[in-house]
């Protein structure tokens, strides 16, 4: 799928561009993908990840690597729309449940990697609690300043591939979890992988997510902004900025799918 979300770079000939484009079709392939013990990586986009994906190149070789990318925000929504693919919104935070419904139907086990274990534990609890015959493998929280390609990624990988995880929740952060997703991928090719940010600390309670009311008018970015603006001003800011840039290529990629 091509849209105005594509990112290139001519040097690598990497891209990255949202792949997913109806939620309901999306947590059937990941079905059959669990019950056939297929292995998958999950990217969410968000405006951020575009920031960070046009000046970061490993992050953009790790996203360019995961195969299926979802549209995590109305921003991304919006702009892919405009350049002529129709896609859905599907955030990360919102795959957590329906996966985990999935997997203890199916037996799956999940692990929960990254955020803190203070956490972790309850997000595994509330999970366990909605979802009975949910089996939690491993709750797994690394050091500060863990390093995605490091030994501690080495051993965290094993600490994983020894729990039997079917299903892996990273809750590291971009670029950190999409990297990580990645590398160990390539070691546990019959694992699922989900980069789903602070989703696991909306579950627990660590962090509070924006009322529905707020999220239908899609203004959820700045409920996150006024909760923390010193952490989230200078990243909003840098999206915010490049959000005209973005707009024009939207057009463009339309009109360029028009002409051809």
């Amino acid at each position: 799928m091509m849209n105005w979300a594509k990112v290139t770079s001519a040097s690598q000939g990497q891209s990255v561009a949202v792949n997913v484009p109806s939620r309901v079709r999306f947590l059937e392939e990941l079905r059959s993908m669990i019950a056939n013990g297929k292995g998958f990586t999950v990217a969410t986009l968000n405006l951020d990840h575009v920031v960070k994906l046009r000046s970061n190149a490993s992050f953009r070789s790790a996203y360019a690597k995961h195969s299926h990318i979802t549209a995590d925000g109305n921003p991304i929504v919006w702009l892919s729309r405009l350049s002529g693919v129709d896609v859905e919104l599907i955030p990360g935070s919102e795959l957590i449940e329906p996966v985990a419904k999935i997997a203890a139907e199916q037996g799956a086990t999940v692990a929960l990697f990254g955020s803190t274990i203070e956490a972790l534990e309850p997000a595994a609890e509330a999970l366990q609690s909605r979802f009975p015959g949910l089996e939690i493998a491993a709750v797994l929280s690394p050091p500060m300043g863990f390093d995605p390609s490091s030994a501690d990624a080495l051993g965290a990988i094993e600490d994983l591939k020894s729990s039997g995880a079917r299903i892996v929740f990273l809750a590291l952060g971009a670029p950190k979890q999409e990297e990580f997703a990645i590398h160990a991928a390539s070691q546990m090719p019959s694992t699922g992988f989900f980069s789903i940010g602070a989703g696991l600390d909306f579950i627990s309670g660590a962090q509070t997510r924006a009322p529905r009311w707020v999220r239908r008018l899609a203004l959820e970015w700045l409920w996150r902004l006024l909760s923390s603006p010193i952490r989230l001003g200078r990243r909003y800011f840098a999206c915010i900025v490049i959000l005209p840039r973005l707009f024009v290529e939207a057009l463009r990629s339309r009109k360029g799918s028009a002409a051809t």
